[in-house]
């Protein structure tokens, strides 16, 4: 028999494959590209990109009222009192303004000459046409020349299967007569896209009470007219960044009263508000057009240079710095640094669509050359402040170099003239076989039972495990000194040199050995508690692998349902109390219940089909997009200081009497 030379099949690929996407049918498709995702995160940006342009007619000098309500049905509404989308017909389009900003993609008025908008925060000109494309519906409502002017939108599908995303179902038309001016936009997010389309009031109103302190001045209202849990409240800051800063340090030990800088640079506006505190880490956020940049950018780095600059050139004219001294570092003066950098510039340059990085470089040299002057001056005029800066700055610096040498005795514990030591891994690691920091995964589990059950029921080509061998300490009341090194907790101890990415000023990101972070602790409050001492470590000393998304929450079920029948034993799990009762009617009256109250119970077959599985698994990703707010919570629930934790507590816990 003689083998045949057979050519593999080939897919068919021709000219009609190749399919061009116009229009809002390209945001359909591809909603990740404009918002993010199309979780959690995804939903909310729908409601920052409208709330951006009114925002935006704040900027320009026009607007000093927002309201955001959330209505019954889940529809959410913004309403400001700017002058009014344009309602005449487009140059370029041939029909109305408003429909052509809630349907053509990079349309709007930061792209013209004209007097539009120049510091604006929506520059892409796609953030109300993607709001209508990610909607069931929308209605825009105008307040302009004294009428009321409404168009609606709709998703609509026709009869051959096809869809029009965003598609006018009304024209614009004059509705009424009104003495106000002002833009309403109303829409109802697409739960095809999203899902779960259920907005957070929490997560509304930390967003919104931090836009009220950026735009000085401004009333920011926030209703939630919702069955079962109606609220409403209002923002308005006259100190605008200042009461930020004293918000952010609310619980904590305050060095100093708060710095206030505000000024132009090169046609950028600037404000700047800083003040120490007595923790050993540093929290900056900055905005640009009031838009968080979770992840800085060239502002940032032009504020860090210039305070850098200016402390040690002081230190060094007032010789609290020796001839021989190396200069402090940025990192050495941002210890227990609180700082607010907000600046307004036209046309900023930010790397994605989501605008969490600035990449305009005139933005670094405007910051630098202001913070210069600003803090120059300061530092002449406030010694007293000048010297507890810097003398901070030294001390941070001698901690450390000590920190440093304690931790290259604990890296080589043998080696020639060092002394003898124990090395900080202990042996409740067990790490993966294979070395792939793109896919290995490391969960942390507490105590000798689940680390059993999680080693056997893993995978062991890419799923390590750290047995915890007791509780973490609370790194929010401890200097750097007290968590790692010899005198340290050695639990953290073993987490820093498990991760590879080092800690404090030898931290990379780049180095961590995992894509993934996996806390998994029992469902008690023993479990809980571990849960949140370890969320505190790496949101003081990694918070670049949380803004990385390498760090998650496991979600052990809670329950196990189960019945003998004639072919063996049937069970599901579940992970909610709803879930258990549809359980029981699924396997009827017959059917027992098992409570997990810690992962120990089940074995290891068990752990990994409920809890470790990447195909079955639940996972809560960690998020810090809304960094002042987990500032403020951790700082209250973690600090020293117990008037704030009882206050947080008696606002927000609810303790309810189980009955026997």
């Amino acid at each position: 028999m003689s083998r045949q030379n057979v050519s593999p099949t080939i897919p068919a690929y021709s000219d009609d494959d190749i399919r061009v996407l116009k229009g809002l049918t390209a945001v359909r498709v591809r909603p990740g590209m404009y918002i993010g995702s199309t979780g959690s995160r995804g939903l909310h940006h729908l409601i920052w990109e409208i709330i951006d342009n009114s925002k935006d007619e704040v900027l320009a000098g026009y607007c000093d009222t927002i309201k955001v309500t959330i209505h019954p049905d889940g529809s959410i509404s913004v309403e400001d009192n700017g002058r009014g989308i344009p309602t005449g017909i487009n140059k370029d389009e041939g029909i109305p303004t408003p429909t052509v900003v809630f349907t053509v993609l990079h349309a709007g008025g930061k792209f013209g000459d004209g007097d539009g908008y120049k510091k604006s925060g929506g520059l892409h000109g796609v953030g109300a046409s993607v709001v209508n494309a990610l909607s069931e519906w929308l209605e825009v409502e105008i307040y302009r020349d004294g009428n009321i002017y409404r168009q609606r939108f709709e998703y609509v599908e026709e009869a051959d299967g096809q869809f029009k995303a965003g598609h006018p179902v009304t024209d614009l038309e004059i509705v009424g007569t009104t003495r106000k001016t002002g833009t309403r936009v109303t829409f109802m997010p697409d739960r095809r896209v999203f899902g779960d389309t259920n907005v957070q009031y929490s997560v509304l109103r930390e967003r919104l009470r931090d836009n009220a302190f950026l735009l000085k001045g401004v009333t920011i209202h926030l209703r939630d007219m919702r069955p079962g849990a109606p609220e409403k409240e209002e923002f308005h800051f006259s100190e605008g960044i200042k009461s930020f800063i004293e918000f952010l340090n609310d619980g904590k030990n305050t060095l100093h009263n708060t710095v206030y800088f505000e000024g132009e640079k090169e046609n950028i506006e600037i404000e700047l508000a800083f003040q120490y505190n007595d923790n050993t880490s540093e929290n900056l956020l900055s905005y640009v057009n009031t838009i968080p940049t979770i992840d800085e950018g060239t502002h940032v780095s032009g504020f860090r240079n210039a305070f850098t600059k200016v402390c040690n050139d002081y230190a060094r004219r007032n010789s609290m710095l020796k001839k021989n001294d190396k200069n402090l570092t940025g990192n050495d003066y941002r210890e227990g640094l609180m700082a607010v950098l907000s600046i307004r510039m036209d046309d900023p340059q930010f790397e994605s669509q989501t605008k969490e990085k600035l990449g305009s470089e005139e933005a670094r040299s405007a910051v630098e050359a202001f913070i210069s002057e600003k803090m120059s001056f300061f530092l002449e005029e406030n010694p007293d402040i000048a010297r507890l800066i810097i003398e901070r700055a030294i001390e941070s610096r001698r901690i450390k170099e000590e920190i440093k040498k304690a931790a290259e005795a604990l890296r080589n514990p043998n080696k020639k003239g060092k002394k003898k030591g124990k090395r900080t891994i202990s042996d409740k690691y067990t790490p993966p076989s294979k070395k792939d920091a793109e896919r290995n995964e490391l969960f942390i589990v507490e105590g000798d039972s689940a680390g059993g059950s999680a080693i056997n029921g893993r995978d062991r080509n890419f799923q390590a495990v750290l047995s915890l061998r007791g509780k973490p300490i609370n790194v929010e009341k401890k200097k750097i000194y007290e968590v790692i090194g010899p005198n340290g907790n050695e639990e953290i101890n073993t987490i820093v040199e498990v991760l590879g990415t080092g800690i404090g000023d030898d931290f990379n990101a780049n180095k961590c050995a995992f894509d993934k972070i996996i806390i998994m602790t029992d469902a008690d409050y023993d479990g809980a508690h571990i849960q949140i001492l370890l969320l505190t470590l790496f949101y003081r000393y990694f918070p670049e692998l949380i803004k990385r998304g390498k760090v998650f929450i496991a979600q052990p079920p809670l329950y196990k349902v189960y019945k003998q029948g004639k072919k063996g034993q049937e069970m599901i799990y579940a992970w909610t109390d709803e879930e258990r009762i549809a359980a029981q009617k699924k396997l009827g009256s017959q059917a027992e219940i098992q409570r997990y109250k810690g992962l120990g119970e089940m074995n290891a077959e068990q752990l990994w089909d409920t809890t470790m599985n990447p195909e079955t698994r639940k996972l809560i990703q960690v998020d810090l997009e809304e960094a002042a707010e987990a500032e403020r919570i951790v700082t209250v629930l973690m600090g020293d200081k117990v008037p704030p934790r009882r206050e947080w507590i008696e606002s927000n816990v609810k303790f309810v009497m189980e009955e026997e």
